[in-house]
């Protein structure tokens, strides 16, 4: 076959995949380029041991994992005597200290685009803010910016993009002089791709002639991303030693929680994670458990209706510890997730994918045809030498905005954000109406305690953003 790499055809021969080529001839050299690249990146045989992993039912382990998981045991419940919240005071002046000694970066995961909430464009471009509809994005760099001026230290913000969503989020910040942060200390990087192969065959599904269906690699591409990007490299040159990390989709986040990160350190974790409880034992969240000595989230996809319930020998529900997608990574960890054996596994999820067909035509189905191909996060947990669960307070921490209406929705989430400030403008003595929009804006204050600090109407009546 003219000008096509001849290793490249002989390994695409041993997979079953020449099909690929069917339109090697017809392509532009623009094109035969495109696709070279691709199949290039696609490791065949960790693609084969996956789909016949599925096939086999060697990944079915669902039930047994349910079966064996328990209470998670090295939790900080939130705090409930003097002592828990001195131990609290301690862990936040710790993490001021290494915010100070710009011993912190943060990264947002920003792959995802508002579809399912009606929004063409990026999530994070989404208008959240009651009173002013800020975006997400800035509601974020608000509160980087006030713990920058705070602790006297520019903090590196990393976010993650996919090739849907990437191109517009650098624009829409380009666009708005990146909210007050310096330029340099904002980095975009985008997780890698994967591609989609039909469910019965297995073969490589086709968007174009000369390009595959491909997707992102989901949040789990973050390691491969950072390290590819060689912004890993630099935070470890920058003497960064943490990661903050959080999800685009959660505006009541404490971003830089000095808290977090204290006892992150405190506590020599190389992973923390947020929980939250969860509102019913049946509530399509993730659990964080003990497994066989290590920690692990179960997803909610995984349990029985029985499982969901169970509970352990002191009455407390197994699967109780809900995942906020809020984490504290030692970049020492990810360093070496990166470069060894450690690989993050892949995860199939059957979606309907369209395609081109053998004699060309497009496809759409109707329902799910292919194995869409993904990484986790969380599946970084049981790697990890020592891992630190923080109990968060979900009614301050954990809003996020995933569909139109309903629960968790942009309703819920800026009625939680009107209650924040409605809530610290309270505790500042100012008498506030019950009901209605209210936002206070990072830049006015971080916490209760430093709005206190301010001078204040005694009463507010109508709307406000300060």
């Amino acid at each position: 076959m003219e000008h096509f790499p001849t290793d490249l055809q002989q390994t695409l021969r041993l997979h079953h995949q020449e099909h690929v080529l069917d339109w090697w001839e017809t392509l532009s050299a623009l094109g035969r380029s495109r696709l070279v690249e691709q199949l290039r990146q696609v490791d065949f045989p960790l693609l084969l041991s996956v789909l016949n992993a599925d096939r086999s039912g060697g990944r079915d382990s669902g039930p047994s994992r349910a079966e064996q998981a328990m209470v998670p045991r090295n939790v900080i419940r939130l705090p409930a005597t003097d002592d828990d919240r001195r131990e609290r005071e301690r862990a936040a002046a710790a993490g001021e200290g290494l915010l100070r000694g710009g011993r912190v970066a943060v990264v947002t995961v920003a792959g995802g685009q508002g579809t399912r909430l009606g929004f063409d464009d990026p999530k994070g471009v989404f208008p959240i803010g009651p009173v002013s509809e800020r975006s997400l994005f800035q509601v974020f760099a608000e509160q980087i910016l006030a713990r920058s001026r705070r602790h006297g230290v520019r903090m590196p913000w990393l976010i993650m993009t996919s090739t849907a969503t990437h191109e517009p989020t650098v624009q829409f910040f380009q666009q708005r002089d990146f909210f007050g942060l310096p330029e340099d200390d904002v980095r975009f990087f985008c997780q890698g791709s994967l591609p989609a192969v039909d469910a019965v065959s297995g073969r490589l599904l086709r968007d174009r002639p000369d390009s595959l269906c491909l997707s992102p690699d989901g949040h789990g591409g973050l390691v491969t991303a950072l390290k590819n990007s060689g912004l890993l490299d630099a935070l470890l040159q920058q003497g960064v030693e943490h990661l903050f990390y959080h999800q685009v989709d959660n505006p009541t986040v404490i971003m830089l929680d000095p808290v977090l990160i204290g006892l992150h350190s405190r506590q020599r974790a190389e992973v923390s994670t947020v929980v939250v409880r969860k509102v019913r034992p049946e509530e399509r969240m993730g659990a964080l458990v003990d497994i066989g000595g290590r920690t692990e989230i179960i997803e909610y996809s995984e349990l029985s209706p029985e499982q969901v319930t169970r509970t352990d020998e002191t009455g407390e529900h197994v699967f109780w510890a809900g995942n906020t997608a809020i984490h504290v990574f030692d970049t020492a960890f990810l360093d070496r997730l990166s470069t060894g054996s450690g690989q993050l596994p892949l995860h199939l999820a059957r979606k309907a994918v369209p395609h081109l067909s053998e004699s060309g035509e497009r496809i759409e189905p109707e329902s799910p045809n292919a194995f869409k191909l993904e990484r986790f996060i969380f599946d970084a947990l049981p790697m990890a030498e020592r891992t630190l669960i923080v109990e968060g307070d979900r009614d301050r921490e954990f809003n996020p905005v995933k569909n139109a209406e309903g629960a968790d929705s942009p309703e819920t989430a800026r009625t939680a954000l009107s209650r924040i400030a409605r809530d610290w403008l309270r505790q500042a003595g100012v008498a506030v109406p019950e009901f209605g929009p209210v936002e206070i804006s990072p830049l006015t204050a971080l916490d209760p305690e430093e709005l206190r600090q301010k001078a204040l109407a005694g009463e507010i009546n109508a709307d406000m953003f300060r």
